[in-house]
């Protein structure tokens, strides 16, 4: 685990899990492998960030509660500073992270914590960000090296081109309605632009 917790790969989706809802590290353990088969998750590192991120501010625990015949659990849930701190997460994995990345994929799944507004403007940035690039991939083709030997360029050329084009549909998708957008959070967190 790094030095700073906060920037363990895991982090993102924790507090996008507490944002759902509070709950114990057993509960963010199972839910983060059932929807991010990809991410290498222990109950272990899950409870450390949990602790880690609460020292922060990021989270506050509950006092621990049985339920059943199972052990008294620790309930964890955002403060204000976590749910601010996530969204600026959110919002900086989708303007700058790299194309087809793992920090991409994962921003981009609680893009709806950012408005609706803001989260089209960024994904519109980071399409123009994209065509640059594919941009500068144009001519690193062209030359007098085999196309053999450029294969590598030919690929990220298409990933990059289709990261972009799905992009360009989710902010269409986005802006006719067809995505349901979440209410913002202005309950105990205070304001939606926290």
């Amino acid at each position: 685990m790094p030095l700073n917790a906060s920037r363990n790969s895991l982090v993102l989706p924790i507090l996008g899990l507490l944002v759902e809802q509070p709950a114990h590290g057993y509960d963010i353990t199972t839910r983060l492998r059932e929807r991010y088969g990809h991410l290498s998750v222990t109950r272990s590192t899950v409870t450390s960030l949990l602790k880690a991120l609460e020292k922060a501010g990021m989270v506050s625990s509950r006092l621990p509660e049985r339920v059943g015949n199972r052990p008294p659990r620790t309930a964890y849930e955002l403060t204000a500073a976590g749910l601010a701190d996530f969204r600026h997460k959110v919002e900086t994995g989708v303007r700058d992270t790299q194309a087809a990345s793992v920090d991409f994929v994962m921003a981009v799944a609680y893009v709806g914590v950012l408005p609706i507004d803001q989260a089209t403007c960024i994904l519109d940035g980071r399409v123009g960000r994209l065509e640059q690039e594919l941009a500068a991939l144009s001519g690193v083709l062209d030359g007098d090296v085999l196309e053999v030997h450029m294969l590598e360029v030919a690929y990220w050329r298409t990933i990059v081109a289709a990261e972009a084009t799905w992009i360009r549909s989710l902010v269409r998708r986005i802006r006719a309605g067809e995505i349901g957008w979440p209410a913002q959070r202005t309950d105990q967190y205070g304001s939606a632009d926290a």
